[in-house]
């Protein structure tokens, strides 16, 4: 009996212990679950550090932050090119603006005194003369870099001297025999001198656009001519020899500005062309008009010398700073681009000049001048379209 009670309690103790053993293969599927799902986890994990988990995540926000900053350059780049893009269009307007500044000066003042004075050639000399003695001033005290030029650029600008002082002088000539507004209306026809001497000098022919735009122009001018109560022949021919040295001028000071040997920037080369403008005219002034620009002949014509003198001055002041700002537009767009900048300034001081001479305008006149000065604007539009190229 004992030994049948001790049988029993050993197998009631075995029996306890054999159940994990059945139960043990149902935790082979969990564990290749677990083995799976970590396979899982590495597979789309971003390669970060395994030893180091934070220096993983700090890679992350290194490489964003770098991300960051270099969409931020990107933004700052883009406002920079923005800024300096309005800077250089502001810039541009404010000497177009003070172009047309100086020039409305220089026209009311110099048609006083050549009302007074009606010496064209002795009035141009000394306008040069103030110029050159500007120049030079500004060279010596250091406010502009004396410019360092050879015999070669020398006799390639004398050419640039020769039409500069012939079209000042032929304006002068046609303001002393006509109406302010009118030589401004003849010279409304410069985009035509300048299409015409563009493509024999440059080799930039216009497009069909471009010639049709200077019907009206040409038209017009030709309208305004007709009725106007001011009008002779000697006004008239002064101007259009004006419109053709001024264009040929700013092609030619376009072709020695790219191809100069040496640097030799607009404000240099404008005053470098004053002073031979100045050597040019003066010896054919004396053998002309002899000295007259004294006071003993000015008061012996009867003129009140010092106001003569005061508006002589802020004429030929105005005169040298529209011709200096005139070339630092020059270099900074093209000749046909500046020639109509300057038919947009003939607007500005017809009206002008109208309203403070009272000029005695028609209806027929007024109508001729505003298609001139519309297919000024018309040109404009249409130099801006670009041919397709095939």
């Amino acid at each position: 009996m004992n030994f049948l009670a001790t049988m029993q309690s050993a197998t009631l103790s075995v029996r306890p212990s054999s159940v994990p053993l059945t139960k043990t293969p149902k935790l082979t599927p969990l564990r290749s679950q677990i083995k799976l799902h970590a396979l899982s986890f590495n597979a789309i994990r971003p390669p970060l550090s395994i030893k180091n988990g934070r220096l993983g995540l700090s890679a992350v926000v290194r490489a964003a932050s770098e991300s960051g900053a270099g969409a931020g350059d990107v933004k700052v780049e883009e406002a920079k090119e923005g800024a300096g893009s309005l800077m250089k269009t502001l810039q541009l307007g404010s000497l177009f603006g003070l172009w047309y500044l100086f020039n409305i000066y220089f026209n009311i003042y110099n048609k006083q005194v050549l009302k007074a004075f009606p010496h064209p050639i002795t009035i141009t000399t000394v306008q040069f003369a103030v110029g050159t003695v500007l120049s030079i001033f500004m060279w010596t005290v250091g406010i502009i870099k004396k410019p360092k030029i050879s015999t070669s650029q020398l006799v390639a600008i004398l050419p640039l001297a020769v039409v500069h002082t012939m079209g000042n002088l032929f304006t002068n000539m046609s303001l002393g025999k006509v109406a302010v507004s009118f030589t401004h209306t003849i010279k409304a026809m410069e985009p035509f001198f300048s299409v015409l001497l563009s493509a024999l000098f440059l080799g930039e022919f216009p497009s069909v656009w471009v010639v049709l735009s200077l019907i009206p122009i040409v038209g017009g001018v030709g309208l305004a001519s007709l009725t106007e109560a001011s009008f002779n022949w000697a006004g008239f021919w002064s101007a259009m020899a004006s419109n053709v040295t001024f264009q040929s001028r700013n092609v030619l000071s376009k072709k020695v500005m790219v191809k100069r040997e040496e640097s030799l920037d607009n404000i240099s080369l404008f005053s470098i062309i004053t002073i031979m403008s100045f050597f040019l005219l003066a010896p054919i002034t004396f053998f002309v008009d002899g000295v007259k620009v004294t006071p003993t002949f000015l008061e012996a014509a009867g003129l009140n010398v010092k106001q003569l003198y005061t508006k002589s001055l802020i004429a030929a002041l105005c005169f040298h700073a529209y011709q200096q700002v005139s070339y630092m537009i020059l270099s900074k767009v093209s000749p046909v681009t500046h020639s109509v900048g300057n038919c947009v300034k003939r607007v500005v001081v017809i009206v002008t000049s109208v309203l403070f001479f009272r000029t005695p305008v028609s209806p027929i006149n007024s109508l001729g001048t505003g298609i001139a000065l519309a297919g000024v604007f018309l040109y404009s539009r249409v130099k801006k379209i670009k041919p397709k190229t095939a």
